[in-house]
């Protein structure tokens, strides 16, 4: 397909063909696409630069712009770059020249600009014609050698001027700045990094090729700081392959107030994100409520970002707080990494760090080569014509005799003094005041000078081993110029791995406040602030022929469990109760309960981590308190009681129980090894106890050891203890036998 654009004729015929469609469309793609994906979209390996950005600095170099000149307006630069460079679009120029001089998108900028060129807030720069700029010195470093032949240059597209085709400069600027961009069928995206890291491992890699560049890169370095909180293995899989990302987080501190009160500061947001837009996000979470334990966002920022999250109340847990906002906004975003480029060939590939480091390093070596050999040039060139000079200087008297005296002196000087062309034509165009004896000196030492630097620049083109050892030396140079004393080359970015943003418990998303939970026995329920004295009268008042069923201290940040006698498991939270005031709501407006279907009890869920269950014939099991928990409203089926029983006892089994009692209505006590109880999630369970007639009145967990307690009738209060239970230990399924002697008439424990 290419072969056939290249064999078209020179001045094709002009007319209308005939050719299918497809391959005339397919040829005209591809000529599209290449056009995209090497002149436009992706960076080359060697300078890290697209052409657009490549034109803009070098019709700013070539209108003087350099960082100790004055600034010029920017719309003479865009004039420059359209007119003779880039036949572009002056605003898409623009855009790229006022993201060159950002610093809070480029690490290293390459333009110094002046006036409003943008903010991280996301607002647009001004109009070009109101900007100024000139080129910094990380520009002047990355075109270091244009003058000297290190690279080549090429016709413009009209042909009138000339323009490099890559910059030689010994600053590794594809990784120290990064690049992104979206080509035909393929993107780059390549983060900043720490300049001084990268030209650190690019001096290692100079004498040995398989060192591991990750021992002196520790990861990007973004211009906006934050924090990468990737494990060290994410970051070595995404370097080594040449793709992946990298997880980066806001850096926040807490700031304590008096009274306890405190606030979240973040100093430094993602790499990429518009503050005004993040602030604009975080509101909206608060608006909505996606995010209770957060009351409210300010920015406080000037030249520095300082944005202040203020929590719901001081009971708030800083680190959940945190997590919330990194799952829900950007304040944690995902940088990727495609390190695809053009190489030395121009063909498009994914390389890795080590790989790409590599390519750079050679093209150094290409560019210290040519640059030595220009040198070398201009220094034959010089000697020669100081060999001239030197010659007139020692036949002073006959040359200005052939000057006065000859008509053409020029030949007759070649002829006598075996001159060049250039020698005859430098010594008749010498000022009569260089024909001083102090000149003679000064030739003779310039001549010794630059033979000297001709034998060492000879032997450098010669030796690999002078060559590594000048390439480390300019590199070692370089960056000094970016260390990390200094305060552009500090490191910016902290590598710290970090767990992912956890999910965010429901407890910690309300504010934890004491309350007590009533529940009457015709199932109304209501909590009271506060934890009040369950046994004041007035606290549990009840409507007319009502009275109490359940009552308890909770928090709002609890879990409710309500069990049935369908067996089924309601949940409630404790923040959704309604309020203390009146005699509450009916429960059956919160849950899917039948109102002939009575209700067995009422707990917190973080009460046990065990329940046990039993129907009124006698059958039950354990189960775990976390399987109970239903998340909608018709609750969870948890036992399945035969047809004729119901559930008739939920009681939550303590740390260190380890015997089960049960009493059934015809008062016979069994007490049996809490081991022969299987853990189930639903069921009918086994039979705790055999009835002859009647069936379970009650069962509870005990520390055998420990005996049965209970409390005795009357207002007394006094508790009774019976230590021995010997008499009652038996089997699971056995009728048991007569409680002892005193215990309640109700059958309850």
């Amino acid at each position: 397909m290419a072969s056939d654009l290249t064999d078209l004729p020179e001045n094709p015929p002009v007319g209308i063909f005939d050719a299918p469609f497809d391959s005339a469309l397919s040829e005209r793609y591809l000529v599209y696409a290449l056009s995209t994906i090497t002149a436009r979209s992706l960076p080359d390996v060697r300078d890290g630069l697209k052409p657009v950005h490549r034109r803009l600095l070098w019709a700013m170099r070539l209108l003087r712009l350099d960082p100790a000149a004055g600034y010029k307006k920017c719309a003479r630069v865009v004039g420059d770059v359209i007119g003779k460079y880039h036949p572009h679009g002056d605003q898409s120029v623009y855009d790229a020249m006022v993201r060159l001089a950002q610093d809070f998108a480029l690490r290293y900028p390459l333009v110094d600009g002046q006036g409003n060129f943008g903010n991280i807030d996301g607002d647009n720069a001004a109009a070009y014609r109101y900007t100024e700029a000139r080129l910094t010195q990380v520009a002047i470093d990355l075109m270091d050698g244009l003058d000297e032949d290190a690279t080549e240059f090429r016709p413009t597209y009209n042909g009138e001027e000339q323009e490099p085709e890559l910059f030689p400069g010994a600053f590794p600027n594809l990784l120290a700045n990064g690049a992104s961009g979206i080509a035909v069928g393929m993107a780059t995206s390549i983060p900043p990094h720490n300049a001084a890291e990268l030209l650190d491992a690019a001096i290692a890699l100079i004498d040995d090729r398989g060192v591991d560049p990750l021992t002196f890169v520790r990861g990007p370095d973004f211009p906006t700081g934050g924090l990468v909180v990737d494990p060290p293995a994410v970051l070595r899989e995404a370097y080594n392959t040449g793709r992946g990302g990298f997880r980066v987080r806001a850096r926040w501190t807490i700031e304590r107030e008096k009274g306890g009160a405190w606030q979240i500061v973040v100093t430094e947001i993602p790499y990429g994100v518009p503050k005004g837009k993040l602030i604009e996000q975080i509101a909206g979470l608060i608006n909505d409520r996606k995010l209770p334990i957060l009351a409210d966002i300010r920015d406080e920022s000037d030249a520095e970002i300082r944005v202040v999250l203020e929590p719901r109340s001081r009971t708030v847990d800083p680190q959940v707080l945190m997590d919330g906002l990194f799952r829900l906004s950007d304040l944690e975003t995902r940088v990727p990494l495609n390190l695809n480029v053009l190489d030395k060939d121009r063909t498009p590939r994914v390389m890795s760090l080590r790989d790409a480091l590599a390519a750079w390093v050679d093209h150094q070596f290409v560019v210290l080569r040519r640059r030595t050999e220009h040198r070398l040039g201009k220094i034959a060139d010089r000697l020669e014509l100081l060999g001239g000079y030197i010659i007139a200087f020692l036949n002073l008297d006959r040359v200005i005799e052939i000057i006065r005296t000859e008509d053409e002196p020029k030949a007759v000087m070649m002829d006598e003094f075996q001159l060049t062309d250039r020698q005859a034509e430098a010594i008749l165009n010498m000022r009569l005041r260089s024909l001083r004896k102090l000149e003679e000196m000064e030739l003779r030492r310039e001549r010794d000078a630059l033979e000297k630097e001709q034998a060492t620049l000879t032997a450098l083109l010669a030796s690999d081993a002078k060559q590594r050892t000048r390439l480390k030396r300019d590199f070692t140079r370089i960056r000094d110029r970016y260390g990390a004393e200094t305060a552009l080359g500090r490191r910016r970015t902290t590598i710290e791995e970090q767990a992912a943003a956890r999910d965010i418990p429901l407890e910690a998303m309300i504010d934890r406040e004491p309350i007590t939970v009533i529940l009457s026995e015709r199932g109304w329920f209501r909590a009271m602030k506060g934890h009040v004295d369950l046994s004041a009268p007035e606290t549990l008042k009840f409507k007319e022929g009502d009275g109490p069923g359940f009552a308890f201290h909770a928090h709002t940040t609890d879990k409710l469990l309500l069990a049935a006698a369908n067996g089924r498991f309601y949940t409630l939270a404790a923040d959704k109760l309604p309020g203390g005031r009146g005699f509450g709501e009916p429960v059956r407006a919160s849950i899917d309960l039948e109102g002939s279907v009575g209700i067995v009890a009422l707990l917190r869920a973080a009460a046990a981590a065990k329940l046990l269950v039993a129907a009124s014939d006698g059958r039950g099991f354990i189960v775990a308190a976390s399987e109970v928990i239903a998340e909608t409203r018709k609750g969870k089926n948890v036992m399945t009681p035969k047809p004729g029983a119901r559930l008739t006892v939920v009681r939550p089994v303590a740390p260190g129980d380890d015997y089960v009692a049960v009493i059934g209505d015809n008062r016979k006590l069994a007490i049996f090894p809490l081991v022969e109880l299987p853990e189930m999630t639903r069921g009918q369970g086994v039979q705790l106890q055999r009835y002859r007639e009647g069936g379970l009145s009650d069962a509870r967990t005990i520390v055998f050891a420990e005996g049965l307690s209970w409390t005795m009738g009357g207002d007394s209060g006094r508790t009774r203890t019976e230590s021995d239970l010997t008499a009652w230990r038996t089997a699971r399924g056995a009728a048991g036998r007569m409680p002892p002697t005193g215990f309640p008439r109700d059958n309850r424990f």
